[in-house]
């Protein structure tokens, strides 16, 4: 996007009392912010502004404050992504009320990559602290690029989860302006992100962190990814509405199962008893991503996976290993089929099937079928 085209979108995301889902509506009216301020004031009224709004656009008040911004923008080496352009996220697109401008630091190109969000309490329990960074090390190894909100807690244990990840992805979507790390004690992880994914945020830059912007900052965290795991949150906490907000969106939801005494286990039990996919490991998300998205993973994680699920073979006894052999990752197989493969009787495979669960490599699916751990 050139500085002409960018001064015209700035300005029109500028101009008081225009939120992302009016600036929407005016754009898909006149087609592009040249097109809104090209409009004349009858036009304008027309599309039932308020007249402070439509006075505004007409006289293109915001155009000197745009023209700060752009300077401020290329002083700090960001990019301002409008929802035409090929690098805009097409999940983004899907929702209700998207963004029309976003600003981006680092790699523009994750940001339409195979995403999970990961969200949950700014004071988790150590159970949840190591479930955050385990699932965020483990989905972003296979590939998935992990989207939180940089916050204090889960958010910053799950990307740091995905930065000790080889080749780890993530994007951090902030509720400040783009130059604004909070909280301060996530600048290391902000800088992190920043070189091994994106951080992007729709605020103008020097954005202060006030409440009322992290409900819109969440939107985002919401509609991105293919889905939202749920680690830890209380009742009333921003991941319930993260997740809900997902619902809304057609994303797949998860939780990780909590204590039920505890207060902060509120969130994710409650989203499982309402139909959400509970979430020990990795691979509960990866198998409920459509299956394009989870055939390119599985193909990208093969080679690795062999190696560690050989060396997991080898660390079975005779049975075991026969039975393991006879399973895979990719599709289940029903207990008639393993009784009659193996050539065991049905009591010694429920026996061998129950130690091989209990040592992680194999979970057993509905209707009695089981598959292979990607370790």
């Amino acid at each position: 996007m050139g500085p002409d085209s960018s001064l015209s979108w700035l300005a029109l995301t500028l101009t008081q009392g225009i939120a992302a889902r009016l600036s929407a509506r005016l754009l898909r009216h006149f087609g592009s912010p040249e097109g809104v301020f090209r409009a004349s004031l009858t036009e304008l009224e027309a599309c039932k502004l308020p007249a402070a709004v439509a006075q505004a656009l007409f006289k293109k008040d915001s155009f000197k404050r745009a023209e700060k911004e752009l300077a401020s923008v290329q002083r700090i080496g960001c990019h301002l992504v409008n929802w035409t352009e090929p690098e805009f996220p097409r999940t983004l697109l899907e929702i209700y009320d998207p963004p029309v401008l976003l600003y981006v630091r680092g790699d523009v190109q994750v940001l339409n990559c195979a995403a999970i969000g990961i969200v949950g309490t700014r004071r988790p329990s150590l159970y949840g602290s190591q479930m955050a960074e385990r699932l965020g090390r483990d989905l972003a190894v296979r590939g998935l690029v992990i989207v939180s909100g940089l916050a204090r807690g889960i958010d910053a244990l799950a990307h740091r989860g995905a930065m000790a990840a080889p080749g780890g992805r993530a994007i951090g979507i902030l509720g400040t302006g783009i130059d604004v790390c909070y909280p301060k004690e996530n600048k290391k992880l902000y800088q992190q992100v920043l070189e091994h994914g994106a951080i992007i945020s729709e605020f103008p830059v020097g954005t202060p962190p006030t409440p009322e912007n992290f409900p819109v900052r969440n939107r985002i965290v919401a509609g991105m990814p293919l889905g939202v795991v749920v680690v830890e949150g209380a009742q009333y906490s921003g991941s319930l509405i993260t997740a809900r907000l997902a619902m809304e969106f057609g994303r797949e939801v998860f939780g990780v199962p909590g204590h039920v005494t505890q207060p902060v286990s509120f969130a994710p039990n409650q989203l499982i008893k309402q139909g959400a996919k509970l979430v020990t490991c990795a691979a509960d998300v990866i198998e409920e991503l459509p299956t394009p998205v989870r055939a390119a993973l599985l193909q990208a994680e093969q080679p690795e996976a062999e190696q560690r699920n050989l060396l997991a073979a080898a660390a079975l006894n005779g049975s075991e290993k026969k039975l393991y052999e006879l399973l895979n990752a990719e599709q289940p197989v029903p207990i008639d089929d393993i009784v009659e493969r193996s050539g065991l009787n049905s009591s010694e495979v429920l026996a061998t099937l129950f130690n091989l669960e209990m040592k992680g490599v194999i979970r057993q699916l509905p209707g009695k079928q089981f598959s292979k751990v990607l370790l």
